[in-house]
Parts: C-alpha cells; structure tokens; sequence
C-alpha cells in the first residue's frame, strides 16, 4: 500500500487535564448574548479606559518600540512596579532580580507553579476559588489539597489550614480581595497566617489582582506588608484590573531574588517576554499615581448604587469588601440550585449571574450567587430594573 492510498488518522491524546470541560464563564456569557441579557457575569468592565493610557501605549508603538523587550519585562516598568510596591506597602524590590512582567496574572500563577512544585508536592487552595489555580498544580505534577474558606462567612479557617499542611506541602495559594466572595484578607489574618507558616518551607502565591479595589476604608494587606510573608511570596497583580484593560494581559510578579530566579527560568520558556509597547506605556502611565489611588472610590460608588438597587429586591446582600463583585443570596427567591438559578435569571428575567459552586471541585451549594458590578451606571441600572421584578 502506497503511502498516498493511507487513511489520515489523528493519533489519540490521553487528556492531562480530564475534569476540564467547559467553563461556566463560557457557558454564561454565551447564554446572555443569545438572550439579549445584560451580562454582570463575567468580571470585565463595559467602559474604556483612560485614553492617556490609550495615547502612552500608541506613542511607544509610534517611537518604534515593537521589537523584544527584556526577556524580565522593560525596565522602566519594573521601576515603576517596584516604586509603587515600596510606597503603598513599604516594601522594597530590586527592580533587576525581583521583578517580572507577565503576560496577565493567569500566566505569573501558573508560572510560579511550574517554576516550584514537583511530582508528588500538595499545594493548598482555599474555595471558593479562581478556575486556573487546580489546573495549574495538576500540571506540574501535584496534589491539590483543598480547604474551604468558613461557609457564609468566606473567612480563612486556620485550624483547618493547619490541619492540611504536611511534609508535602510546597505551596498554599490565598487571594485577597477574593474572588467571588469580595471578602478582604485582615491584617489579623495575614499575621496567624506568617505565624503558621514560619516553622515550615511552604511557599506563598499571594493573587492580589485587585489590590486596589479594596472599600470603606479598609487598607489592602499585602503579603509584602509582612516580612516573614513576604520572604516566601510570590505576589501577583494585574494592570488589566487596575486600568480597565483586561484584554491587554499584562501583570506582574513581585518575589525574593531567589525565587524569582526560578520563576525566571520558567516564564523564559513559557511566554519569554511580554508586549512591548503596552510596557513603555504602562510605564510612562504610571508616573501619575492617581488612577490606581482613585481606584477605591470609583468602585465603590458603583457598589453602593448597585447594592442600593439590589436592597430593593429579594435577594439578600453579603458583604462586598472588594473587588467589583457581590454576592447575594437567592433563598428568598428560588429553591432552585445555585447554576439551575443562573440559567433561570438569565432566560427568564435577561440578568446573568455566576454561581458559587462553580468555584468548589464538588460544587458545594450556598443558594449564592455572584454579579459583577464594573459596569456603566446604565448597564447597573437596566439590571436593576430586571432584578426588581424578582
């Protein structure tokens, strides 16, 4: 038989991530724009950003800066970077070998993770938690460890987390402000978990994504504010979140030069480096600290109309610390399942939300549901008029 006379045949994969499907996000924003319904789903804003952002990054692309940055992101950047950290946590990082740009602050988590977990090491999450943190540790070869935040209530349970560390233990991820539940970490809680962790070689990826959405007053307690957390840490942030660019996916990580050493050497065979232009912009944006200073009060305007909206309605508000979502409960409304309600909302009254339990690997149910408030004042209110005839 002749080579040309051969069937084509696409040899079988054996799948690295088989609980992988689909995701709710997905699902979700599909449905609302089958449906027309306003989409307070997924966590994205339906505003523009600044357009001196807009002219900083066009001026770069126009001065000829598109070719390949440093493969550790431009430094002006990662001055940038650092002259932030060290003014809003009193933290000092060497931009040269302490600092990387990322593409997003998805590809710095599982960068940290690769760079060091190990066949066979537990890395602890607390759920609810973001889609990417499991898929990542199953990637490098781990063993997810999974300790539910306290139900209701969405505070760490330290007696539980220390119950799941072990000898095995590599790595715990924590994510403050959280999302979905938009609780805020305390400076209480950041401390019994520096205490818990000193005797041990736990490593720390501390998501602080929206670092600068944090409300009432509250301060943003990062792991950089704590010594003997900040000597473990991975911090990750996102310029997308703080400037209403998520599209653009570029973040950074902040970590001692020993780590970063070893994130390094996985972020140069991952992504290698990260967009040029968009860099220098972000760069010469930041000199000008206003934007992200302002940031708590830009939100928390639309939380308060949004929540003021939703004290109208049925549903019973939780507490929203920070981040741009709230949480409600639906027990007054439906006996419905938490995602069997999302879908209800949606074709039904033209509102999607995100259920909790898409945040559990067991889909653990709370009657909570999650909307995301970084929208205009007209999307807020033409979801309020929908969610008003509940």
């Amino acid at each position: 038989m002749s080579s040309e006379t051969l069937a084509a045949r696409t040899p079988a994969v054996t799948t690295k991530l088989p609980a992988v499907g689909t995701t709710i996000f997905t699902v979700m924003s599909a449905l609302a724009t089958e449906t027309g319904a306003v989409n307070l789903g997924q966590g994205f804003p339906d505003f523009e950003c600044d357009p001196q952002l807009v002219h900083a990054v066009t001026d770069a692309m126009a001065r000829g800066l598109n070719q390949y940055p440093p493969m550790t992101g431009v430094p002006a950047l990662r001055e940038a970077v650092a002259d932030k950290i060290e003014s809003m946590d009193g933290r000092r990082y060497d931009p040269a070998t302490e600092i990387t740009i990322t593409a997003g602050a998805t590809q710095a988590i599982i960068t940290a993770v690769l760079a060091v977990v190990r066949p066979g090491d537990e890395v602890i999450v607390l759920e609810p938690c973001y889609d990417s943190y499991v898929p990542n540790i199953e990637l490098a070869g781990g063993t997810v460890v999974r300790v539910p935040l306290v139900p209701g209530t969405f505070r760490p349970d330290f007696d539980r987390i220390a119950a799941a560390l072990t000898p095995r233990t590599r790595a715990i991820i924590i994510n403050s402000p959280h999302n979905p539940s938009a609780t805020v970490w305390t400076r209480e809680e950041m401390l019994r978990l520096q205490d818990l962790l000193a005797p041990t070689d736990v490593l720390v990826i501390s998501d602080e994504v929206y670092e600068h959405m944090v409300f009432d007053g509250q301060r943003h307690q990062s792991a950089a504010r704590f010594a003997a957390l900040a000597a473990r840490s991975f911090i990750v942030s996102s310029f997308g979140k703080t400037y209403h660019v998520t599209g653009w996916k570029v973040g950074y990580v902040a970590a001692p030069a020993s780590l970063t050493a070893e994130f390094r050497k996985v972020h140069q065979f991952n992504v290698f480096t990260v967009n040029t232009p968009v860099q220098h912009g972000l760069a010469a944006y930041m000199a000008d600290p206003r934007p992200y200073l302002e940031l708590p009060a830009f939100y928390q305007r639309k939380r308060d109309l949004f929540r003021q909206g939703l004290a109208r309605t049925r549903l019973r508000l939780l507490p929203s610390e920070g981040t741009y979502f709230q949480c409600v409960d639906i027990s007054s409304v439906s006996d419905l399942p938490e995602s069997e309600f999302c879908l209800w909302l949606t074709r039904e009254f033209g509102v999607a939300a995100i259920p909790l339990s898409a945040f559990y690997a067991d889909g653990f149910d709370q009657r909570v549901v999650r909307f995301c408030f970084a929208k205009r004042d007209e999307t807020l209110n033409a979801a309020l008029e929908r969610l008003a005839r509940l």
